[in-house]
């Protein structure tokens, strides 16, 4: 009976101890407390008014949801700035008489990365995403909100699987 426990509990103790370097977001131990996301300044040749504070407080909001690091206004270990480099909306499909049936929007950001306690994280990256919307629809109101949300719940998760997840 000693032996069946043995052979019963020693597999289920190494299952489980192997365990602890997972999460459920994927993320590594991260060496850090504090981050801080400063103002992603719009500098497109388009500029649609308020995706600025809306690109910063989604990405604010998708750390502090997926890691149990603070929010900081100044001199946090991990640093989050740059810069909303292109809003574009361009045809993408057409009709037999030659007229747009399709548009994209695409957005891409410039995002500078600072790992105050591993340098060697540090990176400089453009990133980018499209939402594809009917050209019979004037892109306002909800398809605005609609393409605004989808594409920036695309782009702060790839800065996050860079910087902390490194997927």
């Amino acid at each position: 009976m000693k032996k069946f426990r043995i052979l019963f509990f020693l597999p289920c103790l190494l299952l489980l101890s192997g365990c602890s370097v997972y999460n459920f977001t994927g993320t590594a131990p991260i060496d850090a407390k504090t981050f801080q996301v400063n103002y992603f300044q719009n500098t497109s040749d388009l500029i649609e008014p308020g995706i600025d504070r809306t690109f910063t407080l989604a990405l604010q909001d998708l750390i502090q949801n997926q890691t149990n690091l603070s929010l900081t206004n100044s001199g946090g270990e991990l640093l989050y700035e740059g810069e909303i480099t292109d809003y574009r909306i361009t045809p993408m499909t057409a009709t037999a008489d030659q007229k747009a049936a399709q548009n994209r929007l695409t957005i891409r950001v410039n995002v500078r990365f600072t790992n105050k306690k591993k340098e060697e994280d540090n990176f400089e990256k453009s990133f980018s995403f499209f939402y594809d919307y009917p050209a019979g629809s004037q892109l306002v109101g909800s398809t605005l909100n609609t393409a605004i949300d989808e594409i920036f719940t695309r782009i702060t998760q790839d800065i996050f699987n860079e910087s902390l997840a490194k997927w």
